[in-house]
């Protein structure tokens, strides 16, 4: 590459002088798999840990249905119940994520702002349930360091740590999903003439709904 062809770079701040680029990607998007990506492998290791020490002490184990039955308004004895309605709600969230996304590819303001309020309200309700649920183990006596004398402490500690963990992507998820709506509102990505920050906040909140899916089965199920 020539020297001319180095100082022209510079001038115009593009550092790609191949012909066309290899991925066929925005770069925005790109960074945000790149993220993603590394976001996936601290989730694994957490939930590799969690079953390594559990098989390891499955003598002592908590049984989940024992553990999980809180859920308001249903009597004692329907385990998995509540955990199953906060599934739903954050399963419905990403169904409203793909309409807002698929709204913003046709340009339509109108509902693209509608399926992201019903976006975070179903963020907001997963995390009150999440709430509901962590006062009702602490009052059973599952907590931090604490759980019921015949159990394995670890699993608190590894319950509490690892949920929390992904209650707070959740809540960082709705906080950016509260920008992005407001910058729908003032009508920003129609000026821009594209509504790819939504979809770039819906590979994030896509992502947080399949980790679920992971500590679900692992926590209340295996």
């Amino acid at each position: 590459m020539s020297a001319v062809t180095n100082a022209e770079e510079l001038k115009t701040g593009s550092s790609w002088g191949g012909g066309k680029s290899p991925f066929s990607i925005e770069y925005g998007k790109l960074m945000m798999w790149f993220f993603l990506l590394s976001d996936a492998f601290t989730f694994s290791a957490l939930l590799s840990a969690y079953g390594a020490i559990r098989f390891s002490n499955s003598d002592n184990w908590p049984d989940p249905d024992v553990v999980f039955q809180s859920a308001p308004f249903i009597p004692s004895g329907a385990p998995l119940v509540f955990v199953g309605i906060m599934t739903f709600i954050l399963i419905m969230s990403s169904v409203t994520m793909v309409l807002a996304v698929e709204a913003g590819h046709r340009g339509s303001k109108k509902e693209v702002t509608k399926w992201m309020v019903w976006t975070i309200l179903g963020g907001i309700a997963f995390l009150s349930c999440q709430a509901y649920e962590w006062a009702h183990l602490h009052h059973e006596g599952y907590w931090w360091g604490r759980i019921p004398t015949e159990h394995n402490v670890n699993f608190s500690n590894l319950f509490f740590t690892i949920t929390g963990f992904h209650g707070f992507h959740v809540t960082t998820g709705v906080i950016i999903n509260i920008i992005i709506l407001i910058n729908v509102l003032k009508g920003t990505y129609e000026r821009r003439g594209h509504y790819l920050m939504v979809e770039k906040v819906g590979l994030y909140w896509h992502f947080v709904d399949l980790v679920w899916v992971f500590v679900f089965t692992f926590f209340y199920l295996v």
